[in-house]
C-alpha cells in the first residue's frame, strides 16, 4: 500500500492505522529539530497530493485486513496542507463505523477558518504547542516564515471555543531548549486559555533528524506539574498495549520508513511469521539498526 501504514501501537491512542497524505516526499512547513522524518526544505504545499478515491480504496482494504482502534490522518510532514482534507474526512467518516478518526497536526494552519471547520468533523484532534516563547518556538519548531506563533495561539483558543470533539494538545520537550520551569509557567497560562480535553507531555523516543536529547520520565513529570487545572498525560512506552499483527515485507518496510521500531515494538506488534520476514529483510540489508542513547532502533536502509 502507498498511503496506508500500520497498524502501530500508539502511546496515547491505542492501535492506530495510519494514512500518509504525502508519501512521495516530506512536505512540512516546520523543520522541527526533534522530527523523526528526514531533513527537508520547508514548504506550505504537499507535492503530488493523492486523490481521495485512491486513499479510500486502500483504507477499505486495510480495514478488512487489520484489527485497530483508530484511523490516524498524518503525513510525511503536515497533513493539514493536504488540499482535499475536507473531502477526505467526509469520505472516511462515511465508512469508518465505530473506529475513531484522529489527525496529528503541528497547529501551523489552525488560524484558518476552513481548517478549523474541517478538523471539527474528526473525533480527536491532536495539535502541537511546544512553546509560547517566540525565540524558543523558532529554535525548536523552525517554521516557514509565513507561520506566526501568535496566529497559532489565537487559532488554538478559537478552535477550542468552536469544537465539540476531543482536543488533545501536545508539548514535546527537548533537553536544553524548552525544558525550563519558566517555559512551562508561560505555557500554563496559554493552555488554560485553550482548555483542551487533555495535555500530552512527551519527549524524543525515536531517532530524530538532528542531534538533540530527550528528557527522563522523572524530568517530564516535574515539568508536567507546572500545568495547572488540566488533565495531563505523560506519554510513555509503559502505556502501550498492542495486538500482534501480520505484515508482508512491503508493509514492514513502509511502516519502518514512517516510524523506526525498537526490539520491544517488534515483539509487541509483529506475529511470528512477520518476525521471520523482518529478520530476512535485516539479513538482506534492507533494514538497518541505529542507536539513540542506549536504545537500538530499526529503520529502512
Amino acid at each position: 500500500m502507498k498511503y496506508i501504514f500500520g497498524p502501530l501501537a500508539s502511546r496515547r491512542f491505542g492501535m492506530s492505522l495510519g494514512i500518509d497524505l504525502s508519501p512521495d516526499e516530506k512536505s512540512c512547513d516546520f523543520d522541527c529539530i526533534y522530527c523523526e522524518l528526514a531533513k527537508a526544505v520547508k514548504t506550505d504545499k504537499i507535492a503530488n497530493p493523492p486523490k481521495v478515491d485512491a486513499v479510500i480504496a486502500e483504507l477499505k482494504e486495510a480495514m478488512d485486513k487489520f484489527d485497530f482502534d483508530i484511523i490516524t490522518i498524518t503525513a510525511n510532514g503536515e497533513p493539514t496542507l493536504y488540499p482535499y482534507l475536507d473531502a477526505l474526512i467526509d469520505a472516511i467518516n462515511a465508512i469508518k463505523g465505530d473506529k475513531k478518526l484522529l489527525i496529528l497536526s503541528n497547529s501551523s494552519t489552525i488560524d484558518k477558518a476552513h481548517i478549523r471547520s474541517s478538523l471539527a468533523k474528526l473525533d480527536i484532534v491532536k495539535l502541537s504547542l511546544d512553546s509560547v516563547n517566540e525565540k524558543t518556538f523558532k529554535k525548536i519548531d523552525r517554521p516557514i516564515n509565513t507561520v506566526s506563533l501568535t496566529n497559532i495561539i489565537d487559532g488554538l483558543i478559537q478552535y477550542s471555543k468552536e469544537c465539540t470533539n476531543e482536543l488533545v494538545l501536545e508539548v514535546l520537550v527537548v533537553k536544553g531548549i524548552n525544558d525550563k520551569v519558566e517555559e512551562f509557567a508561560l505555557l500554563n497560562e496559554v493552555i488554560n486559555k485553550i482548555n483542551p480535553a487533555r495535555v500530552d507531555i512527551s519527549t524524543i523516543d525515536r531517532p530524530p533528524a538532528y542531534q538533540v536529547e530527550a528528557l527522563s520520565y522523572e524530568e517530564l513529570h516535574t515539568l508536567a506539574k507546572e500545568i495547572k487545572n488540566q488533565t495531563v498525560f505523560i506519554a510513555s512506552r509503559k502505556n502501550i498495549d498492542a495486538k500482534k499483527e501480520s505484515f508482508d515485507e512491503d508493509e514492514i518496510l513502509k511502516t519502518l520508513s514512517k516510524r523506526p521500531f525498537t526490539q520491544a515494538d517488534i515483539e509487541d506488534i509483529f506475529d511470528a511469521k512477520t518476525k521471520e520476514r523482518f529478520d530476512n529483510l535485516v539479513a538482506l540489508g534492507r533494514i538497518t539498526r541505529v542507536k539513540v542513547g542506549n536504545i537500538d532502533f530499526f529503520r529502512t536502509a
